[in-house]
């Protein structure tokens, strides 16, 4: 808002009087809040610092003691700087103690070797500063109303931080108390710079105020939270103090973020949102950038030099779920989230994890958590998984959830494979509602048949196939009501033994019996053939995959 007096140097009105620094060059930055035309030597105590002072130095003293008690009270209130003109009282120079008192202070002492109209040198000076007071509450006007019609939309804190970097022309992010970074906008600048090292940046940066600028760092800082729980920081990246109005842009942007989140409580968690982010960039770049790295290692979660391990974990959901009961899904997954995010905290464990936007879709039964295991090179993966997930069913208490994990990769570029082979392991488990099954990791070699048939079931070859195979009997139990599938199915489950398969079904042996009697005449072939049997157990795990994915039946 205010010039410099370097700038108010270089004007045309000063610059007629042929201006000449003599002393406090290192404070021509200073801002001149106003020019003053002050005779006095005794003149301080009327003023509140930040005044340009002009004087002929008429009435100043001579002796030196008296000129360095001068330039000493000055200094004292803070004036930004002394303009002598050498006309009246002194010519060419200016006394030394004049000279020595003003460069110890570091105030700018400024000659003009030719008279001066002062009146015209404040005028314009104070003109300027009028003009920029009123500019600049304009644009805290402008400001207001942005961030008024941010707040009231609920805009997200994207948006919010996009006008924060247009506005301000600087970068701008959003971190929690923990320093994680959620949200940013790097102004044109590049993103894998700013973020790059943050959390120890952001560590060493503290302020004792609600908002300020810490100068070290560079960093205009504001606390974002509301009703007395703060919860992240807004951090406007400035390498000079920031103008008032960049003051007001991160207080107002701090209030919009406050409110949304109070808005947002309902859905994810900010944190949760950015970890979904990266977690979806992870599984679309087969060579992740190196922004995409420097945005997980600024949340905490670092990618390089590190053992990445995929995981997925969902609620038990029945293959006969009806959509409406998988709408009720999103609180479930939240908590879930919520559940796995702590497990990995009290374990000490980096993680990205996230609802992710694939399983935002509540007619899929395949929802699931995703996360990102980032666990140090000489860490017993296994071991932590297998950790993790007992943390994670002791919280669901009796509620029961399938967790999986995939392969263990080194090198972010793998870590969207790991995390798919999760989320197909996840989705290929059928425990049982309550089974101890259902309590530990499920991996790779545990889904087995039914792991690659999920791989495949949106296959429409594989959908022919089961169709081929199971056509008939489907059209006989839809005509005749009869349940030769299910029959079937227990058949199979149990590896073709007739009296467990009977005693599953809950019917005797006579009757099962005749059920299996009439399925191999419907479908022409013998169940006792090995072939026969395996490929009628693959078409119905087939049918059942699609079937509850949502998939046409056959």
């Amino acid at each position: 808002m205010y010039p410099t007096v370097a700038e108010v140097l270089a004007l045309p009105v000063i610059r007629h009087g042929g201006p000449r620094v003599a002393a406090g060059s290192a404070g021509l930055d200073r801002r001149v809040r106003w020019a003053h035309v002050a005779e006095p030597a005794d003149i301080a105590r009327l003023l509140r610092g930040g005044e340009l002072v002009l004087t002929t130095g008429i009435a100043l003293p001579d002796d030196d003691a008296a000129l360095t008690r001068y330039v000493d009270e000055l200094a004292e209130v803070g004036v930004a700087g002394l303009i002598v003109e050498l006309v009246r009282h002194w010519h060419e120079t200016l006394p030394e103690a004049l000279v020595a008192a003003a460069e110890r202070h570091g105030l700018p002492l400024v000659t003009l070797s030719r008279e001066t109209r002062y009146v015209a040198v404040t005028e314009t000076v104070n003109g300027l500063i009028v003009d920029a007071q009123v500019a600049e509450l304009r644009a805290a006007e402008r400001v207001h109303q942005t961030f008024t019609a941010l707040t009231v939309s609920g805009a997200e804190p994207a948006a919010v931080l996009r006008e924060v970097a247009r506005i301000t022309e600087q970068p701008a992010v959003l971190e929690t108390l923990a320093h994680q970074v959620i949200a940013y906008d790097a102004a044109g600048t590049d993103p894998a710079e700013l973020l790059a090292d943050w959390v120890r940046r952001s560590r060493a940066t503290r302020l004792g105020e609600r908002t300020g600028y810490h100068a070290e760092a560079g960093w205009l800082v504001t606390i974002v939270g509301a009703r007395g729980h703060d919860w992240g920081r807004l951090v406007i990246v400035s390498a000079e103090q920031p103008p008032h109005r960049h003051v007001v842009v991160a207080e107002r942007a701090a209030s919009a973020l406050a409110v949304y989140q109070l808005l947002a409580r309902e859905g994810d968690s900010l944190e949760r949102q950015a970890h979904r982010a990266v977690l979806a960039e992870l599984l679309a770049s087969p060579t992740p950038p190196a922004e995409l790295v420097a945005r997980a290692a600024a949340l905490g979660v670092p990618l390089t030099g590190r053992q990445l391990v995929g995981a997925a974990i969902r609620p038990w959901i029945g293959a006969h779920t009806h959509t409406g009961q998988r709408a009720s899904l999103q609180p479930a997954l939240r908590e879930l989230a919520e559940a796995a995010a702590l497990a990995a905290r009290r374990a000490k464990v980096p993680a990205l994890v996230a609802v992710t936007e694939a399983a935002d879709a509540t007619s899929s039964p395949d929802a699931s958590v995703r996360a990102l295991l980032s666990l140090s090179e000489d860490a017993d993966a296994d071991a932590v998984a297998d950790r993790l997930a007992a943390e994670i069913h002791q919280a669901r208490g009796t509620a029961p959830a399938v967790i999986a994990v995939g392969t263990t990769v080194t090198g972010a570029g793998e870590a969207g494979r790991s995390l798919t082979e999760a989320a197909h392991v996840a989705a290929a488990v059928e425990p049982a509602d309550t089974g101890q099954e259902s309590r530990g990791v499920h991996r790779l070699a545990d889904v087995r048949l039914r792991g690659l048939l999920h791989l495949l079931a949106e296959d429409e070859r594989v959908a022919a196939f089961a169709t081929r195979e199971l056509g008939a009997l489907l059209e006989r139990d839809a005509a005749a009501g009869s349940r030769l599938v299910q029959a079937l199915r227990h058949f199979c489950a149990h590896g073709g033994n007739k009296s467990a398969a009977a005693a599953a079904a809950h019917t005797s042996r006579t009757a099962y019996y005749q059920q299996l009697a009439r399925i191999e005449q419907v479908l022409g072939v013998p169940l006792e053939d090995p072939e026969s049997m395996l490929s009628l157990h693959a078409a119905l795990l087939a049918h059942d995959i699609r079937r509850a994915r949502g998939c046409e039946s056959y």
